[in-house]
């Protein structure tokens, strides 16, 4: 064991470099442990790790609990780093080497996290036009029911670009109307209905608009259906690039083909759960998760009945499967153990939140069980 004076080390290629030659200079076996917090870790990892040393990223509630057999806990940099270069030591051998698949793995959870950053900025837009068209096209929005196209592009969205105002539409004969709609939808590529333009055109005879049909109206509806659009496009290209990095991941097969698991919550899992062999049984996955039981504190005669989950781990990955449990519940696959189990805790009253949760375990643990099963059983690479 090797004790080198407290250090700071600017994140700079030389100062980084210097770090490197004096690692490569000590005797014997050498390993480089860090807690992954944040950001923060990934450059240090990724140039030691491409110099050729073993870099370890731990995670930091298994350094926070590791023990050290004191009753103090002080916080301090220097107190910190003795504890991982102890945890370091007793897990000197388990320790798993940073490696390519976690480049990859660290890419791929920044994308999803983008994607929920814009998916939030989708939805604000969307909620925006809408609130908009309560004041000049009143319903507009809940014309048509078409899905959004590979670009993100909705129908009612392009509809209120050209139309963006009731007047555009009942200030026209229903003929002058029907054939303005049918040309547009000719040049959108959309599906003409004359009957739909006759209901639309109908429709709107009937409304109420509060902002007058003038430039000042216009210009709000036109960029704000700009803004959503793009934000749109900007939500199915990072979904098709989650998809394209999750299926260079070695268990990419095994998780898509399971129940519940669709091209957007497939990536996202991947994303959230990371490289399931460095859990060490499926209960630390569900740990991970925060959707595991606390424990149970009985006393003398008090005997606790029930004990709420941890949520202790990452609330992105809580939230992913509570997506994959609400697609179960809604489509309701009578063969899929996951949903028979959350059927039968509601049919015995289960509040939401607790089937719902019950269901995340139940499925962590088997996403488990499959995925290391899978991994164990190809050829032996750089990720088992």
């Amino acid at each position: 064991m090797v004790i080198l004076p407290p250090c700071d080390i600017p994140h700079t290629q030389s100062a980084i470099n210097d770090l490197i030659r004096q690692i490569r200079g000590l005797d014997g076996e050498t390993k480089v442990c860090m807690e992954h917090t944040g950001r923060y870790y990934e450059l240090v990892t990724t140039w030691l790790s491409d110099a050729g040393i073993f870099v370890s990223a731990v995670n930091p509630i298994l350094i926070k609990e590791f023990g050290d057999n004191s009753l103090r806990a002080p916080k301090t940099d220097k107190a910190d780093s003795k504890k991982i270069a102890r945890y370091t030591l007793d897990r000197w051998a388990k320790l798993k080497q940073y490696g390519n698949m976690d480049k990859t793995r660290n890419q791929l959870k920044t994308l999803n996290r983008q994607f929920g950053f814009y998916m939030a900025q989708k939805t604000s837009m969307k909620n925006n036009i809408i609130a908009l068209l309560d004041q000049t096209y009143p319903g507009a929005n809940d014309f048509f029911d078409s899905p959004a196209r590979s670009d993100g592009s909705q129908k009612w969205v392009d509809f209120v670009h050209t139309y963006w105002h009731v007047d555009c539409v009942r200030s026209k004969s229903l003929a002058a109307f029907t054939e303005h709609y049918q040309n547009w939808c000719r040049r959108r590529g959309y599906n003409f209905s004359a009957d739909k333009a006759e209901r639309i055109y109908k429709a709107s005879s009937d409304l109420i608009a509060v902002f007058p049909k003038d430039d000042s109206t216009k210009l709000l509806i036109r960029q704000a259906v700009t803004m959503l659009n793009t934000a749109s496009e900007t939500v199915e290209t990072l979904r098709w690039k989650m998809d394209e990095a999750a299926s260079t991941l070695p268990e990419y097969p095994v998780v898509m083909a399971m129940n519940g698991i669709g091209p957007t919550l497939g990536p996202q899992l991947m994303a959230e759960s990371g490289d399931v062999t460095r859990f060490t049984h499926r209960e630390a996955l569900t740990a991970f998760a925060g959707v595991d039981p606390r424990k149970t504190r009985d006393s003398g005669q008090h005997i606790q009945k029930s004990a709420p989950t941890t949520k202790k781990g990452s609330p992105s990955l809580r939230k992913t499967l509570f997506q994959i449990m609400d697609d179960l519940i809604k489509r309701s696959p009578a063969d899929n153990p996951v949903y028979a189990f959350m059927d039968r805790k509601r049919s015995e009253g289960k509040p939401y939140y607790v089937y719902m949760t019950a269901g995340a375990n139940k499925f962590l643990r088997i996403y488990y069980g499959r995925v290391r099963e899978y991994l164990a059983s190809l050829p032996e690479t750089e990720e088992n």
